[in-house]
């Protein structure tokens, strides 16, 4: 099995050599990571300067770009051949609902599953690396179902993993999203220079976190795997855009 590996973090984050180190002995694997962390870079595309591939020592690929970046060099010209499998990650922190509308670590599947590879996304909750071993074991675990139960069709699969030691893993489940309150006022600060700048504030609370969501699934301690997909149609006011337009 072929895997391509990815994140937002940076080709030198502790998320993404333990990812590796738990996929190597399930395949090939080829990192193409971003040279700088790219966080909350979602599916942003670099296209006003070139890209420049470099190589580390460890054999991991990095490029002066975004995570999408990273997967569309590789799936387009640099590796030459079709992964059977994509995987972001492990992120520094948790993407569970509207925030992975921003996320480069869902970005990076994401670009992989628009190509037609199956991919995943992984994300430990805590952002100190606490419990990084317990993400890495399941990453293991779900690449070696994938490589033994293959999806019939690409599948782009979201999972979030509470920082907990593995042996207390509530089990996994497959969730929704859920839904945040707005995020929290910016935060304004002063330069040395007199100039007022602002940072973005923290994310808000979970408005939407039942048990089925992601954010209930984390609560509990369990696993949480939802499935996304790129269609952001709403299908189910179609028809009252069209009713709205033909009203007189």
């Amino acid at each position: 099995m072929r895997i391509l590996v990815s994140n937002d973090d940076g080709y030198n984050a502790a998320g993404i050599e333990a990812l590796v180190a738990a996929l190597r002995p399930l395949g090939e694997v080829t990192v193409v990571a971003p040279e700088t962390n790219c966080s909350a870079a979602s599916n942003s595309l670099t296209l006003r300067r070139p890209l420049s591939v470099r190589q580390a020592a460890n054999g991991f690929h990095y490029i002066n770009g975004t995570p999408s970046d990273c997967v569309h060099v590789a799936l387009t010209g640099l590796l030459g051949f079709k992964p059977d499998l994509l995987v972001s990650g492990i992120n520094n922190g948790a993407n569970m609902g509207d925030d992975t509308l921003y996320s480069g670590t869902v970005a990076a599947a994401m670009e992989g599953y628009l190509f037609g590879v199956p991919s995943m996304a992984f994300s430990l909750v805590d952002r100190e690396w606490r419990n990084l071993d317990c993400a890495a074991q399941v990453a293991h675990e779900l690449v070696v179902r994938f490589r033994d139960r293959p999806w019939n069709e690409p599948l782009l699969l979201n999972v979030n993993i509470p920082a907990v030691p593995y042996r207390d893993l509530a089990g996994f489940r497959t969730t929704r999203l859920g839904r945040r309150h707005p995020a929290e006022p910016v935060i304004r600060s002063t330069t040395p220079y007199g100039e007022t700048v602002y940072w973005i504030g923290p994310v808000g609370r979970a408005l939407d976190g039942g048990p089925e969501t992601d954010f209930g699934a984390l609560e509990a301690h369990a696993v949480s795997m939802t499935p996304l997909r790129a269609d952001l149609t709403d299908h189910a006011r179609t028809d009252a855009v069209a009713r709205w337009m033909e009203a007189r």
